[in-house]
């Protein structure tokens, strides 16, 4: 076993060096212009989720504990900055909207954005270029942590939101800090520690939605702490005893060290991230889209259905394949094969088509059952970059088997979303919960971000009059 964790952490040193040298100009403008677009979209995520049943207990229960000086997203509320970046964490990732690294399986704006406008509230005068630097800064190092762990990391049943995003956080806040290299080893060792998160609360429980805003918490926590002096695993990526790579993953040919600093100054993992015009986790977003494209071809509805047979990864069979029984929406959102019916039923996936009264209806389940999810064994094969891509086969009553390969869903990373569509999603889930004028000024105050002296005025503009 290595112990000298001074000197045998090449990797987390290299990640706080590229975190505390990371430069607004040395940024290039195609990622500059995408994290502001990435960033509107979770604020409107999180916007709509805070007048959810599960985000509204923890604004309760929180502000019924202290009262501090940071805001609760489209709330009157105020808490302190580890409470808000809790909550507001929770509201990003409420209700299966906000972005997704494919390859890195991180909803990274969920864990990056509030702990990094915490620390802009807190402490006025943060310009937009520097919060738009920090931000970078946090999305560039989630992902870097997924992609070295690899799909086998959700298999085994971490949920990677919660466990990978310490990382992210931390980046992002010890950037928005402006922490030195040693002080950003420290962040990163203080947050690791604190990484937990497990897959079993997909299956209908409310702790799923908070796993992020825990993330969020706990980078927060190791950046302030970092900032005065307060010590965390030096070696907290690499350590053969207890370090996040060896623990997390059930043997060292599971994961890749190399990948945690690869490519950094000229592959940028921002631009690797995908948004959601589907209100449910990312895995299904590819097979709702085949459907999607097959009943161009041919209209089909929800009586013309034999059967449909999805074939895809393993991480697709165990974490949205499995047969659906009524647990909750959460569970609901989850699951492909209740999606597929909701898809069929409604024509659209989005936060209408999910409400409490759907979740035990008798024909969304009576069709769910006609949709069979099967294990390919070559997309597995084919590493994580693959992981959203599936084969589908609709077999209608009347005979016509008709079969469609997607990739993955639309708003990916190859082929992002406009401008456009960014602003009219967030319009329309932020109008949900706040005034339209006071919609289009934060809509206005994100995409002009850089030109901001104070970013931390963006917290004003979240409160709910």
């Amino acid at each position: 076993m290595a112990h000298d964790a001074t000197h045998d952490n090449p990797y987390t040193r290299g990640i706080a060096e590229f975190v505390s040298g990371l430069q607004y100009e040395t940024i290039p403008a195609e990622v500059l212009t995408r994290i502001k677009l990435l960033m509107l979209d979770s604020i409107g995520c999180a916007i709509y989720g805070s007048d959810l049943e599960w985000c509204r207990i923890l604004q309760n229960t929180l502000s019924e504990m202290d009262s501090g000086s940071c805001t609760v997203w489209a709330t009157n509320k105020r808490v302190s900055a580890p409470h808000a970046a809790l909550i507001n964490g929770t509201q990003i990732q409420s209700f299966e909207l906000d972005d997704v690294h494919r390859q890195g399986v991180l909803h990274v704006g969920a864990v990056v954005i509030p702990s990094l406008l915490s620390i802009a509230e807190m402490r006025p005068g943060m310009s937009g270029k520097d919060f738009i630097t920090a931000a970078v800064a946090g999305y560039e190092i989630g992902p870097r942590v997924g992609i070295a762990m690899g799909p086998e990391h959700i298999a085994q049943g971490w949920h990677s939101g919660a466990t990978l995003g310490v990382f992210s956080s931390a980046a992002g806040a010890a950037r928005g800090l402006k922490l030195d290299a040693d002080k950003t080893v420290h962040a990163l060792g203080i947050a690791g520690t604190q990484s937990s998160g497990l897959m079993a609360a997909q299956y209908g429980a409310m702790v799923k939605r908070m796993h992020a805003g825990r993330a969020s918490q706990s980078g927060l926590y190791g950046a302030l702490f970092a900032e005065k002096g307060f010590t965390g695993i030096l070696n907290v990526l690499e350590s053969e005893y207890g370090g996040f790579c060896t623990t997390m993953s059930r043997s060292t040919d599971r994961f890749n060290l190399k990948e945690l600093t690869a490519g950094f100054g000229t592959k940028w993992q921002t631009m690797g991230i995908a948004l959601k015009f589907y209100s449910c986790v990312g895995s299904n977003h590819s097979t709702l889209d085949a459907i999607r494209l097959m009943q161009q071809e041919k209209p089909f509805g929800k009586n013309d259905v034999k059967k449909i047979i999805v074939r895809g990864s393993q991480v697709t069979m165990d974490h949205v394949g499995w047969k659906y029984s009524p647990q909750g929406l959460t569970s609901a959102q989850l699951n492909l094969p209740y999606c597929v019916a909701t898809w069929l039923i409604e024509g659209d996936c989005f936060v209408d088509q999910f409400t409490e009264d759907k979740v035990a209806d008798p024909e969304r389940i009576a069709l769910a059952d006609v949709v069979e999810v099967q294990h390919d064994e070559e997309i597995t094969k084919a590493g994580s970059m693959k992981r959203h891509k599936v084969h589908v086969e609709v077999q209608l009553k009347d005979g016509t088997k008709m079969n469609r390969t997607v990739e993955a869903g639309r708003g990916n990373e190859n082929n992002f979303a406009s401008q456009a569509d960014v602003v009219e999603k967030f319009e329309k889930l932020a109008a949900k919960n706040l005034p339209k004028a006071q919609v289009q000024k934060i809509r206005d105050f994100m995409l002009n971000l850089e030109n901001e002296k104070d970013a931390g005025q963006l917290a004003k503009l979240l409160v709910k009059a």
